[in-house]
């Protein structure tokens, strides 16, 4: 799981820290995976040949650089860690490693893959609520496409926490939306071809009685481990 990477404090000392929300590490541990946290500094894309999945966390927006647009006067953006997380989410695209993209990840999934994002979502929805106040998570309803990830996890419909100021725009090709909100906001993405990615705007780690998404990806990550080691000439790699 990728991390933040800023100012935090434990006991007396206030430093830069590498930090998570405990409701990832906790969502992941429940539906019977290992968290393994990977900061963004001393990037290493090649990390993704050990491991059996990523998950790209939630967080600050991404920097409107990487897909070339202006600033609105809301953004507010971590470039090194922008960096970081486009790295492994292409690493893991490639090497088809199962991917679980996450509000500000889904955003990153887009964006690394060609695609661009709204800044603020009330310049051009001025009736959204996805997000309430500050540190008051809202609720998303959304319905889910046939064939698709969200559909065989969460059924035709469902309902989840969410957290954001920005949303898809354009959407990358080679994505492909599998959830949508009433007003149209892309509510998941997902790869076309390849292997299982899945990258949802809202926050489902937010929920611990509704670990379905979690579950889903923890299973493509055990089969992914299981066809990696048993494939001839593969070593058996522990995470």
């Amino acid at each position: 799981m990728t991390t933040y990477f800023q100012k935090a404090s434990w006991g007396v000392w206030t430093a830069d820290a590498a930090v998570l929300p405990g409701t990832y590490v906790q969502a992941v541990v429940a539906a019977g995976g290992t968290p393994v946290l990977l900061p963004p500094v001393g990037t290493d894309p090649s990390i993704v040949e050990v491991l059996d999945g990523l998950i790209i966390s939630g967080g600050s927006d991404v920097d409107p650089e990487q897909y070339g647009a202006q600033p609105h006067r809301l953004t507010r953006a971590q470039p090194a860690r922008d960096v970081h997380d486009i790295a492994l989410t292409k690493a893991a695209l490639d090497a088809e490693v199962p991917l679980f993209a996450i509000c500000r990840g889904a955003q990153i999934l887009n964006v690394a893959m060609g695609g661009s994002l709204i800044q603020h979502i009330p310049d051009v929805n001025p009736e959204a609520d996805y997000q309430p106040a500050p540190g008051v998570f809202g609720n998303v309803e959304f319905t889910t496409a046939p064939g698709s990830i969200s559909r065989h996890l969460l059924g035709p419909s469902a309902s989840a926490p969410c957290y954001h100021h920005q949303a898809m725009d354009r959407i990358a090709d080679g994505l492909s939306v599998t959830a949508a909100a009433a007003d149209g906001t892309v509510e998941a993405l997902e790869t076309a071809t390849g292997g299982w990615a899945l990258g949802v705007q809202f926050h489902p780690e937010q929920n611990p009685n509704d670990l379905r998404l979690f579950n889903g990806f923890i299973e493509a990550a055990t089969n992914y481990r299981k066809n990696r080691t048993e494939s001839p000439g593969n070593v058996h790699q522990h995470v």
